[in-house]
């Protein structure tokens, strides 16, 4: 009697946030789903016909700017994840050593800005012409380099900025994980005569597994969403360089009031997330 009375404890303890998960993420993907069989106009809600799977094939077969924006959002997972994943790990490191509450706090302190600050803050530190690192390279004798509008470094440019806004959510990360790693495994390898790189590979990385697979799976999420940066910064320019997937998606439903074709690239990138995600889990080491 008292493990049933505990139990309905427990899911009335939990009632008030499945109820806002189940509205606000789990219901919203299947209406997505039911959405994206539809020819739907979002300025006439009423007036939507059935069209099956016509709007997945005209994605896959007709559509080159979905392709586009599908291979510049993959570009920038795999440029950006890796990158802050390693900075935030080398951050943590470091600072995990140096125990300064100060450069904590300077790391971390970019990640409370809204997209909008930190994009503005980096357009206007990228401009050729009045930015800072325009001033910075003159010194130097560099001539003023259009960051934004050159195809080849638009890209890099707004992964730059990313990094900066994001490492130090994964430096906190990190440093958790680092706390929970027994001293004592250091002190004995020391005693063994181990150096510090020796450490590093054979203690530091092991015990941060959970950790790494943990901002490993957020950050590729967060990347595959990649929208605010762009948007504001490049609008998907130059010439479509850096028009991601969730910018096309926005501007199919949003400008071209076509709600069920939008529909239809969300469930997609929702999937390709999901996949990703669950490869990682696999491929992660089982734990004893």
């Amino acid at each position: 009697m008292k493990s049933r009375s505990d139990t309905l404890s427990g899911w009335l303890f939990l009632a008030p946030f499945l109820v806002v998960y189940l509205i606000f993420l789990i219901y919203p993907v299947f209406q997505a789903a039911y959405m994206s069989l539809f020819d739907w106009d979002l300025l006439a809600m009423w007036n939507r016909s059935m069209v099956g799977f016509r709007n997945y094939v005209e994605m896959f077969t007709s559509d080159r700017v979905f392709w586009v924006s599908l291979g510049n959002t993959l570009k920038f997972v795999v440029y950006s994840t890796p990158l802050i994943i390693f900075i935030g790990l080398l951050l943590a490191v470091l600072i995990n050593h140096q125990g300064s509450g100060f450069f904590r706090a300077l790391f971390f302190s970019p990640y409370i800005f809204s997209v909008a600050v930190v994009t503005l803050m980096w357009g206007f530190l990228l401009n050729p012409q009045q930015g800072l690192i325009a001033v910075f390279l003159g010194w130097f004798g560099v001539e003023p380099i259009a960051w934004l509008t050159n195809p080849k470094l638009a890209l890099p440019a707004i992964v730059v900025t990313t990094l900066w806004w994001t490492m130090g959510f994964n430096m906190v990360l990190f440093l958790a994980g680092l706390q929970d790693i027994s001293p004592s495994l250091y002190e004995a390898a020391s005693i063994d005569g181990t150096n510090s790189i020796q450490k590093f590979f054979h203690i530091t990385i092991p015990g941060l597994r959970r950790t790494m697979l943990l901002v490993a799976v957020l950050q590729v999420i967060a990347s595959f969403q990649i929208f605010g940066q762009v948007y504001i910064m490049t609008r998907g320019g130059p010439a479509g360089t850096t028009r991601v997937l969730i910018q096309y998606i926005y501007e199919s439903g949003f400008r071209d009031y076509r709600l069920g074709y939008a529909s239809a690239m969300s469930v997609l990138l929702f999937l390709l997330m999901f996949i990703v995600s669950y490869f990682q889990f696999k491929l992660s080491p089982e734990e004893d």
